[in-house]
């Protein structure tokens, strides 16, 4: 299954990993075979369709997930882009160095490196790549302390462009929750995370906003 909503994209996992703030490696591989398995994903929702002849296709996060593990046995991901407020699955197609990338038909992509958003492809001012491993260490051991973070992006001139934090880390005042409190060149941002739950609320830049991601199956 891999489709955009644009109404009540995973409200309630927005509303809790919110609630616990306040307020360079190579991408996985995006080859025609990746781009293969995304259409062959897809195709599988269709002929399910069409053999149980539903008359139309769920319109709720929730139900989305559902059709979504039913006719695709591989790895899923419920991303919502608060900046265009939309939510979409996500089927994996690649895996490289740690590093797993998942597309939409469309070719847009999020890559996860564990539970960390590692970088994205197709969404428009796109994150190369985020340099996070201080960080991520900190978070999954549910520790305190601070990190440095590294985002790159690509500037008109095609050149990438680095962009560095310093990031404090500690828990939130929801149970499980860990936030990462970043700051850096004038921006600041605020990413949380359940890590037992594979529920995230990640910024990835200027120009992306944050993403809400659920890992449906790994």
């Amino acid at each position: 299954m891999i489709r955009a909503i644009r109404h009540g994209a995973t409200a309630a996992l927005i509303a809790t990993l919110a609630a616990g703030c306040s307020s360079k490696g190579n991408p996985a591989d995006e080859g025609p075979s990746a781009l293969g398995i995304a259409r062959t994903a897809l195709a599988q929702v269709t002929a399910g369709r069409a053999r149980t002849a539903q008359p139309a296709a769920p319109t709720d996060p929730q139900a989305m997930a559902a059709e979504a593990l039913a006719v695709n046995p591989g790895p899923l991901i419920l991303a919502a882009l608060e900046s265009m407020g939309t939510t979409q699955v996500l089927a994996m197609t690649g895996e490289n160095n740690g590093m797993r990338t998942f597309m939409t038909m469309n070719e847009q992509a999020v890559i996860l490196r564990g539970f960390m958003l590692s970088g994205t492809r197709g969404l428009g001012h796109d994150l190369s790549v985020a340099e996070a491993a201080q960080s991520a260490a900190l978070v999954a051991a549910r520790r305190s302390g601070t990190a440095r973070r590294v985002m790159r992006y690509y500037s008109g001139d095609g050149l990438e462009r680095p962009i560095d934090f310093t990031c404090q880390i500690g828990p939130g005042p929801k149970p499980g929750v860990m936030v990462e409190d970043c700051a850096g060149h004038g921006i600041r941002f605020q990413n949380s995370y359940l890590p037992g739950a594979g529920v995230s609320r990640q910024w990835a830049g200027p120009g992306l906003g944050y993403i809400t991601i659920q890992v449906l199956r790994n």
